[in-house]
């Protein structure tokens, strides 16, 4: 049961690294698709700067999913090493990465509302005329299609395989 616990914390640990991975290839493009977007609203392009607003793998949307990952490939690492550890582990990082990867999707979902509001909280009153949908719809165009099944594929590994880690080490 461990080597299925790993198997699937390994399977978890990739689905993490995708989302910097993504970032980091295509950020640049969003990034210029949004600075476009703005241009057409009127807004000046140098606020998402200003602001530190980013569409890249920089910052947290590097090490959080990172991570993730290092910590799902340490726990995995325990478990194939038959170390007592690796229940430990399995239960206090898959655990958080299930809870992450609630958040991220109710961030996902919600993203509009939640990019209004931390506009809101910047209290800059150019963030404020943005139209934020068609900003974050420009943004998100600028990925490729497939990324959108890609990312609906990398929840269901998560949730799956985190249960499915949870479960491994629980019948060990």
């Amino acid at each position: 049961m461990n080597t299925l616990a790993a198997t699937a914390q390994i399977l978890v640990a990739a689905a993490f690294a995708s989302i910097p991975l993504l970032r980091a290839r295509f950020g640049g493009a969003a990034k210029a698709a949004a600075v476009d977007e703005l241009r057409e609203q009127g807004v000046r392009p140098e606020v998402l700067e200003e602001n530190k607003l980013r569409f890249d793998a920089s910052g947290h949307e590097w090490w959080a999913p990172g991570g993730f990952a290092a910590a799902m490939l340490t726990a995995a690492a325990f478990n194939l090493a038959g170390s007592s550890w690796g229940t430990t582990l399995t239960w206090i990082f898959s655990s958080i990465a299930f809870l992450a990867n609630v958040a991220i999707l109710q961030s996902q979902l919600g993203a509009v509302k939640s990019v209004r509001a931390a506009f809101r909280r910047k209290g800059d009153q150019e963030l404020l005329r943005i139209d934020v949908p068609a900003f974050l719809q420009a943004a998100e165009g600028a990925f490729p299609a497939w990324t959108r099944t890609l990312q609906n594929v990398r929840h269901a590994v998560v949730f799956a395989c985190s249960a499915l880690s949870l479960a491994a080490v629980t019948l060990v």
